[in-house]
Formats: structure tokens, C-alpha cells, sequence
């Protein structure tokens, strides 16, 4: 059955909103179907994409998400960050917010400590510089997500975490316009109608894939 059939049918048969079913198959066949080996071939390619970019190129503050095992590898990119001397902004969470706060080299980065999900988080009561408080904010975010179109269409994890840290970052810098690049496996890209936007969603300005 056609992919997108398949989970407008889901929708239909649990009676769950469409997003809701798409991410939940996504979650939990897609991309743990993802092997190793895939995963590390498409990170490469994706990443020799975005240094390769104007917008890398030219962006002095940087947004780059920390990356679990079933994401977009980004540590090759957050090396070559420290290497251009471009100010890094990584997430850091507090309740309900997420916060994007600076780690300033490598050994920064591998000093931070790790959460129960085994990812590296700095604390956000470290005092770190802030991205909405440093009067310069973010030029360019590298974006995570769980299924993404090709028209720049994106669904997270289901938290709303960068969608209100993206609100506030425009309404903090209301003439700044970053760009929103997200990095995605060949396999998070869905067909256009599959994934419905809402009101609260922001738009990407380009999705990198391999």
C-alpha cells in the first residue's frame, strides 16, 4: 500500500488526528529501520551539503541540535563550527522551554554532562550566554525533526519546543530573518498533504537531505 495512503487509513481506523498517526509510525517503524551503516553514509552526505552552503558560509551564530542515535548525525558539523571560530548555540530545556545557550569549543562540548537519554546538555543555570538575551541572536538553525516535506513543511517530536523558541527568537528580533535549515534522512521526507501544517508551525526555509 502507498505510504501515504497507508497512514491516511491509520488515521481513518484510530480515529487519531493525521500528524498524531504520522509520527507515531514514523517513531516506531520508520526510522528505527534506519541501519547504522545508512545512518552514518547519509549524515556524511548531508553534512558535506550544508558546510558547502552560503548560508553556513556566512552565519556567525549558529543553532545546531545535539544528535541521538536515530537523528541526522551533527557532531561532524559542530566540529566544523569550532573550526570556522562561529559561535556555537546549542538546546538546553527548562520545564517547558527550551533555551539555546552557547558552548564556546570542544572541550566545552565534551565537558557538558548527559541526560538520561544520554545526550549532552548544558544546564541552564550555568549562566551560559543566551541566544535571546546576547542582542545578536541566531543566523542559521540546524534543525532536527521526525518528518519533514520538501517544501519545508516540519514535525517534531510533538513537544512544540522549537516552534516557541522560534516564536519568541522573532519576537525578540523582529527584523532578523534566520535561516531554518533541517536535516532529514531520506526517509523522513513525506509527500506533500501527508503532513498537515497548523497555525503554531513555522515553516522551513530549505530541508537538506542526502
Amino acid at each position: 500500500m502507498h505510504f501515504t495512503n497507508k497512514i491516511r487509513n491509520m488515521a481513518n481506523t484510530l480515529g487519531n488526528p493525521l500528524k498524531k498517526v504520522l509520527r507515531q509510525r514514523m517513531k516506531t517503524e520508520i526510522l528505527p529501520a534506519i541501519s547504522a551503516e545508512s545512518i552514518t553514509e547519509q549524515s556524511k552526505a548531508i553534512y558535506e551539503k550544508v558546510i558547502a552552503t552560503e548560508a553556513f558560509r556566512q552565519a556567525k551564530d549558529v543553532s545546531v541540535y545535539l544528535s541521538t542515535g536515530s537523528e541526522v548525525d551533527t557532531l561532524g558539523l559542530l566540529r566544523e563550527l569550532f573550526k570556522q571560530n562561529k559561535n556555537v548555540f546549542v538546546p538546553t530545556y527548562s520545564g517547558k522551554l527550551m533555551e539555546m545557550v552557547r558552548v564556546k569549543d570542544w572541550a566545552d562540548y565534551e565537558s557538558l554532562p548527559l541526560t538520561k537519554w544520554h545526550i549532552k546538555q548544558p544546564s541552564a543555570k550555568e549562566g551560559r550566554e543566551s541566544a535571546l538575551t546576547n542582542g545578536r541572536g541566531i543566523d542559521l538553525f540546524l534543525m532536527p525533526g521526525v518528518a519533514f516535506t520538501l517544501s519545508g513543511g516540519r514535525m517534531g517530536h510533538g513537544m512544540g519546543y522549537y516552534d516557541g523558541f522560534l516564536k519568541r527568537h522573532f519576537d525578540t528580533y523582529p527584523e532578523k530573518k534566520p535561516i531554518l535549515m533541517a536535516l532529514a534522512f531520506r526517509e523522513q521526507i513525506v509527500e506533500e498533504g501527508t503532513l498537515p501544517l497548523e497555525p503554531h508551525d513555522v515553516r522551513l526555509t530549505t530541508v537538506v537531505t542526502p
